[in-house]
């Protein structure tokens, strides 16, 4: 069974950074295409970025140089590198393999 969990989130000051885990089990990260995706609140899903099996990487306009996606094969886990935080990056952050999703992890950016 296909399954992704996220982990990291948490509160951080404007400019600050975070890093988000993202298990995933069933299934070999390093050679799917997997995407981080947040929800704001009062707001629809947006797309932060992706990573082909390939590595090659791609982000949303609004992270871009900010966000960076990695992955470690040993531990089958996907990860989003967030520096420079904006109290606009507050959402509930998750990762997508196809039509599965994780539970989510709430980023908090605020003074």
């Amino acid at each position: 069974q296909v399954q992704l969990v996220e982990s990291g989130g948490g509160s951080v000051q404007p400019g600050g950074s975070l890093q988000l885990s993202c298990v995933g089990s069933g299934f070999i990260v390093t050679q799917h295409y997997i995407s981080w995706v947040r929800q704001a609140p009062g707001k629809g899903l947006e797309w932060v970025g992706s990573v082909y099996p390939n590595g090659f990487t791609q982000y949303g306009d609004s992270v871009k140089g900010r966000f960076f996606i990695s992955r470690n094969s040993t531990t089958n886990t996907l990860y989003l590198q967030m520096n420079y935080l904006k109290s606009e990056d507050t959402a509930v952050y998750y990762c997508e393999k196809a039509d599965v999703r994780g539970p989510g992890t709430q980023v908090t950016v605020s003074s």
